[in-house]
């Protein structure tokens, strides 16, 4: 562990280490949606939905097809909540508290697009129709005021390699589904659960 006098514990320090940003770091940051911003949250399957709560923070994956996300207009977002565990972490998070930020990514892209704001949950029937898929609706939809937009360099995912093939991980090498929920939790049959677990995730999907 770091000696307490090696830690930065104040902004001038921080400041210091780390100089002023550059300029288009900055003004890339708008309170709305930009029209190339709107590109690429349509281009994105897939968003972290990073919340907090009384118990602190957490940061959960969403995806679905491109455009999942919509922009409803340059400072609204509509994000439709499709089936999950049913621990709702990022729902009562927002019941307690409205922040939350957004981080798009676009596969084969390395810049990512990050969104700040304040959602509220919505049991419209109206919105729960427009965003049903195969005859089945969302449990509610979340309503995104926008407040930040910026996009994020691409050097995070050119030092990652994410999008390289051959940086892709054999499924098989990491504890497979049923084990982790049998050795850490202890309340299924491993093999069992993943045996049934490609049909289960796509009865489940929507």
């Amino acid at each position: 562990m770091a000696s307490q006098s090696h830690c930065i514990d104040d902004i001038e320090t921080l400041e210091s280490v780390y100089g002023a940003p550059s300029r288009p770091s900055i003004t890339k940051e708008v309170d709305y949606v930009h029209a190339h911003y709107r590109a690429m949250i349509q281009a994105s399957p897939f968003a972290a939905l990073a919340t907090i709560g009384p118990d602190g923070l957490d940061v959960s994956p969403r995806g679905d097809g491109a455009g999942f996300v919509v922009v409803e207009d340059e400072k609204t977002l509509l994000l439709p909540d499709r089936p999950g565990n049913n621990r709702v972490d990022s729902l009562r998070n927002i019941v307690h508290d409205p922040r939350m930020a957004l981080l798009f990514m676009i596969p084969g892209v390395s810049e990512t697009l990050r969104v700040n704001g304040r959602a509220t949950l919505s049991l419209d029937p109206a919105l729960l129709t427009r965003f049903a898929v195969k005859g089945k609706a969302p449990r509610s939809i979340m309503i995104v005021a926008v407040e930040t937009v910026f996009f994020q360099c691409a050097r995070a995912l050119v030092r990652s390699g994410l999008w390289s093939p051959e940086n892709h991980v054999d499924r098989a090498s990491l504890p497979s589904t049923g084990t982790l929920l049998a050795d850490i939790g202890g309340e299924v049959d491993a093999g069992d659960y993943d045996r049934r677990q490609p049909e289960r995730v796509k009865d489940s999907l929507y």
